[in-house]
This record gives C-alpha cells, structure tokens and sequence, in this order.
C-alpha cells in the first residue's frame, strides 16, 4: 500500500456484488435452505458471508426466520435480494406488524 492512498479496512469488499440469497441444505427429498449473504461469484451452495436465516417449505406453519436487522445492513450496504428472499422479508414484516 503505497503513503498517498490512505488505508480502507473494508476496501476488498466495496468491489464485491453482495446478494442475499439461499443455499441448499437437508437430503435428497429433504431440502431446507439457508439464508445468507453471499458474493455473486461464488457458487450457490459456497462459500458465503454471514448466514441470515433459514427456510424451510415442508414445515407447517411458519416455516422461515430471518434477521432482519442484518438483512438492512447488508442491503444499506448494496447487496441485491433474491426474488424468493425478497418476497421472505415482505412476509416477516408484516408478521412483524
């Protein structure tokens, strides 16, 4: 790093596509998914930043739990939702309310 450039902790990651998205989790037949920040270049069931929340469509009832506070974060930081977790942290608000 050279004196005129002064020192960013976080400057590897301001270049990096965030998404919040999920990854696939359970056994064949069995699938429940995780929520989690991730960089777009990384494979979906990757390597990722933080988990948020998980998932799970074969449960009755309510089937998903989401930090949300966390999710703000990352999304004030740039990190685009997928549709499915956009669609999850529209359902929590309004549980919420």
């Amino acid at each position: 790093m050279s004196p005129s450039r002064p020192a960013v902790f976080f400057e590897r990651h301001e270049s990096m596509a965030v998404r919040v998205r999920m990854t696939r989790t359970g056994a064949r037949n069995s699938a429940s998914f995780r929520v989690v920040a991730a960089d777009s270049r990384f494979p979906r069931d990757g390597r990722f930043l933080e988990v948020l929340g998980w998932y799970d469509p074969k449960q009755a009832g309510r089937n998903f739990e989401l930090k949300l506070d966390r999710v703000e974060y990352w999304r004030n930081r740039g990190a685009h939702l997928s549709d499915t977790v956009r669609n999850l942290v529209k359902q929590a608000k309004e549980d919420a309310e």
